[in-house]
């Protein structure tokens, strides 16, 4: 047997492996997983769907049903290109979590796939998830098509006569009918406020025509640079080719907020809306009596302070959506939802309320990109950093410093965190160190266990 001195060598030599293995493992947890930044990881009541990879860059989640499918002989609409750089600043062209570190911890328990704050006002992006993933509207397309009517010039005071194709629009309705006494004006608060497709159905035969007015839709949309935008009808149900982002979405309502009609419709909280008589062609119908519509939005309905109006929308293959402001410690902040739903203890509009209050008392100064402006120029960042929409594009910050836009939470010059599956291989690294952590460990019991013999 050898003697014990020829075994201490090794045995320092292990031990030193051991403390330098310690000090690595200890070391590799802050850095993957700063405490200002965004969690890398989904936690523990929140549902939202992982969008890290960009699964939603070119098109809208899998459709549930056969809403999309096309007519025997028609053709699916090819996707929208990606626009490259992605408007509003770089940064917003990542598919995770990106927000300013200045803000603080992003809310908890969000539902929605993708969702964005920003300040109505300056049009800064406090923060957002998935900002250019494309999703589909549901109803808040209603806030483009209200917008293409109001700039058209349309009369609210114009007179309405309802035609069966009215009453027998597909989805939510306003309830009108034959002989009912209907002015435009009422068609534009049903369509904002309960989301009536029969009133969306009056507005479009008023600018001409379906097909007229979703080309209308889709040119002002263009022009507001809403690229991730196309309306395939004009009331949101959904049809192929239907598709919006949040980021869209923020910069269409912005712009309506500007039009001083559509800011007063959309803070109603309610509206009588007349009845119609009794339908002679409908045995033993009655006349049915006017009534008063409320608003689908339950910040407004509900009293919130400070709301200044939303739009709602939801269908099967959409899920829940949501674009609203409301103004709260001084600021007027945007939030938009999408691909969201409301679970039993984590309703959708206490979701809504927490990126309200994030986004109020975020710092003037957090911001991540900005809403394109309504009068047609390109948005950047404040910096004029721009990129390229490929998941490798870098960015570059006001001091020149390079970062890319990977979505793993990563520092940039001005803060900006974003997640990422590069923190995956962080774990694994950890995981191996671990490993060869215990495997030294015991080849170091095993030396002393020989030393002694």
């Amino acid at each position: 047997m050898r003697p014990p001195r020829a075994v201490a060598p090794a045995t320092d030599f292990v031990t030193r492996c051991v403390v330098v293995l310690i000090v690595a493992v200890a070391g590799i947890g802050p850095t993957t997983s700063p405490a200002w930044a965004a969690p890398t990881q989904a936690q523990p009541h929140d549902s939202s769907p992982d969008t890290d990879h960009c699964p939603h860059r070119v098109s809208p989640p899998p459709a549930v049903d056969e809403s999309e499918v096309v007519a025997p002989g028609s053709t699916t609409p090819s996707p929208l290109p990606v626009h490259s750089p992605p408007v509003g600043g770089e940064a917003l062209g990542g598919c995770g979590v990106v927000a300013d570190s200045s803000a603080g911890r992003v809310p908890e328990r969000l539902t929605s796939a993708a969702w964005l704050v920003a300040d109505l006002d300056s049009g800064a992006v406090i923060a957002a998830k998935d900002p250019h993933g494309r999703y589909r509207p549901a109803s808040t397309i209603k806030v483009l098509l209200a917008l293409t009517a109001l700039r058209s010039g349309i009369s609210l005071d114009k007179p309405v006569t309802a035609t069966a194709d009215d009453w027998s629009a597909e989805g939510d309705s306003c309830g009108m009918g034959p002989g009912g006494k209907y002015t435009m004006r009422d068609m534009m608060i049903g369509l904002l406020m309960v989301s009536g497709n029969d009133c969306a159905h009056v507005i479009a035969r008023d600018l001409g025509g379906v097909d007229v007015t979703l080309t209308k839709m889709n040119e002002l949309a263009r022009s507001l640079q809403a690229y991730d935008t196309r309306a395939s009808t004009p009331s949101g149900l959904d049809s192929a080719g239907m598709s919006t982002s949040p980021y869209d979405l923020a910069v269409i309502f912005r712009a309506a907020m500007q039009n001083s009609t559509f800011r007063d419709i959309i803070a109603m909280p309610n509206h009588p809306f007349p009845g119609y008589p009794k339908r002679p062609d409908v045995p033993g119908d009655v006349d049915h009596p006017g009534y008063l519509m409320q608003t689908s939005n339950h910040l407004l309905l509900e009293g919130d302070p400070g709301v200044l109006g939303g739009k709602t929308g939801y269908t099967d293959d959409a899920q829940k959506t949501f674009v609203g402001a409301v103004k709260q410690d001084g600021r007027t902040v945007l939030v938009v939802q999408m691909y969201g739903l409301s679970t039993a203890d984590d309703n959708y509009w206490d979701q809504a309320r927490s990126l309200v209050t994030y986004g109020a008392r975020a710092p003037r100064e957090a911001k991540v990109g900005e809403l394109a402006s309504t009068s047609g120029e390109r948005a950047t960042t404040s910096d004029g950093a721009r990129a390229s929409t490929s998941d490798g594009a870098r960015a570059t910050t006001s001091d020149g410093a390079r970062a890319g836009v990977a979505t793993t939470e990563a520092r940039t010059s001005q803060g900006v965190a974003y997640q990422d599956s590069t923190s995956g291989w962080s774990v694994r690294i950890l995981v191996g160190l671990v490993g060869l952590l215990v495997a030294l460990l015991l080849l170091l019991l095993a030396l002393r266990l020989f030393r002694r013999r």
